[in-house]
């Protein structure tokens, strides 16, 4: 395994991070540990979680998401044998209740006070001292950023997260979190976790050019779309795109993926089948040589997905498979 830096920090993280957003839902809670350990063995030391992540989000063949434990617990139950060797994430903002206070964009999601509650909740399920690195999930505009930015850098210097870093933000927005840090002298976001891929390459604009600027990189997640650049079986499951699982208030979608999306997806296959790989070694292995780009958080359901993943790290693409993969999407409005 060769590791990459993760931004502007030293952590030093496998190209491939394993995401636990559907932790009981994709996969058996009983299967978990049998795809994190494996995960470990192959030199992943990278894992991505959040504060609601393993709770939402129902499929007819598992426990409803009242009854599952949640992906903090299953993942800090997993990997506590190899907490010191393993690099944790979890997130916050999301909405934790129906309160005035409980969290999401109307719900003071980034105040002090609901970072503070929440990190505390997150240590406890983690069963662990410390969060590697933690994210805001999402903007909060009802919160000043420099209220947000002293919370993460309290807790750094309380030693309850190592880094803080900052999920599906626009551009400008990341640039106002880093002028503030920098203004008042406190520790600044370390990367942005955002979704690319190749049917996805909206960051490719004014994000990129933040990450070029402050020596950040990008966690890319979704990097298969869903399933979508998965290949031919993948695409066309039961259990892809939108219609993964049904959201707690919004309806099961019956189309998983747009025309656009399986044009680029076929393209992929072809090209995957004159080269000889996976369709999804190959879209990983496009997406890690994109610039920025530190990892990918791939959400495996079982262990054989995940020695998959691994092995796309040994494909190389030289320069006219890159140009033959670029050229399938010629969408690249940025929206960030």
């Amino acid at each position: 395994m060769e590791y990459r830096v993760l931004g502007n920090s030293g952590i030093r993280v496998s190209p491939v991070c394993l995401g636990s957003a559907w932790f009981g839902v994709d996969q058996l809670e009983e299967d978990v540990p049998f795809i994190l350990n494996r995960a470990v063995d192959l030199g992943i030391n990278f894992f991505d979680c959040a504060n609601t992540y393993g709770t939402r989000g129902d499929r007819p063949d598992r426990k409803p998401h009242g009854e599952r434990r949640s992906a903090e617990e299953l993942l800090g139950n997993s990997l506590k044998h190899v907490r010191d060797q393993v690099i944790i994430t979890s997130k916050v903002q999301e909405a934790v209740g129906s309160g005035p206070n409980d969290g999401g964009p109307s719900g003071g999601g980034l105040s002090r006070l609901h970072i503070r509650r929440q990190v505390e909740q997150s240590l406890r399920r983690l069963a662990m001292d410390y969060i590697d690195v933690y994210y805001a999930h999402h903007p909060d505009p009802t919160t000043p950023i420099e209220e947000t930015v002293r919370a993460f850098d309290e807790l750094i210097r309380e030693g309850k997260i190592r880094y803080y870093a900052l999920s599906d933000f626009q551009s400008w927005h990341i640039v106002h979190f880093i002028a503030v840090a920098e203004r008042y002298g406190l520790n600044k976001p370390i990367c942005l976790q955002m979704p690319y891929n190749l049917a996805n390459r909206s960051v490719e604009g004014r994000i990129a050019d933040v990450c070029e600027t402050f020596d950040l990189t990008m966690a890319a997640f979704m990097p298969l779309g869903g399933g979508l650049l998965g290949g031919r079986k993948s695409r066309t499951g039961e259990y892809v795109g939108m219609r993964r699982a049904t959201m707690p208030g919004h309806p099961r979608r019956d189309s998983a993926f747009s025309p656009e999306d399986v044009l680029v997806a076929e393209g992929l296959e072809d090209l995957s089948d004159k080269w000889g790989h996976p369709a999804s070694c190959v879209a990983l292995a496009w997406l890690l040589n994109r610039p920025a780009v530190s990892t990918a958080i791939l959400g495996a359901s079982s262990v054989s997905e995940v020695e998959t993943a691994v092995s796309s790290l040994q494909v190389r693409l030289d320069d006219e498979q890159m140009a033959d993969l670029n050229a399938l999407d010629s969408r690249r409005a940025s929206t960030y």
